[in-house]
């Protein structure tokens, strides 16, 4: 249970963590004032104020719920397109092939130096990680691998400034050429 709670407060970005922190911070602050401060100095709480108290629990009930379902959201990513058009011998058929810049085979060590296979299935690599996604069925594409090794999320790290450009394009280009194989 707490590592679920851990993955999921790690996919979050700063600026929701703090907001919901926030939200939940006012939360419990309303639960010990109402449990411990207030009937301390009036013993009769709520009293003839029930109906306010009621009505100011559902609010923060609400606030609750509402900053959960706000806070739960990310912004949407640009994916950026990264095909190119290649002619075949016939001057009217086109393909669209993805432009890899990377050295797959170079690619291989840095998953493997890297730390991917800790997480990720990947048959090509020998890896049964289980915490990211099996690659093997995912099938990204080219662009997704080098935003996602770049800006990292969820509970993948970010790995730009880790790794050089060129280790980062290798190593899409190992889990693209694998994925895209068969």
């Amino acid at each position: 249970m707490l590592s679920t709670i851990a993955l999921v407060v790690a996919g979050l970005s700063t600026g929701n963590k703090i907001g919901l922190a926030g939200v939940g911070i006012a939360f419990v602050v309303f639960a010990l004032i109402s449990s411990f401060v207030l009937p301390r100095r009036n013993p009769d709480f709520p009293g003839r104020g029930l109906g306010w108290y009621v009505a100011l629990c559902v609010l923060f009930f609400v606030a609750m719920i509402s900053a959960v379902l706000y806070f739960d959201r990310e912004p949407k990513e640009a994916t950026a397109a990264t095909t190119t058009t290649t002619t075949t011998t016939a001057p009217t058929a086109t393909t669209t092939a993805p432009a890899t810049q990377g050295d797959a085979t170079a690619g291989k060590a840095v998953f493997a130096s890297a730390g991917c296979s800790g997480c990720h299935t990947l048959k090509a690599a020998g890896a049964t990680g289980t915490v990211g996604p099996n690659l093997d069925q995912l099938k990204p594409p080219l662009a997704r691998i080098v935003l996602q090794v770049n800006k990292g999320g969820g509970p993948m790290p970010a790995f730009k400034g880790k790794l050089t450009d060129k280790q980062i394009q290798d190593v899409a280009a190992f889990v693209y050429a694998s994925t895209h194989s068969s």
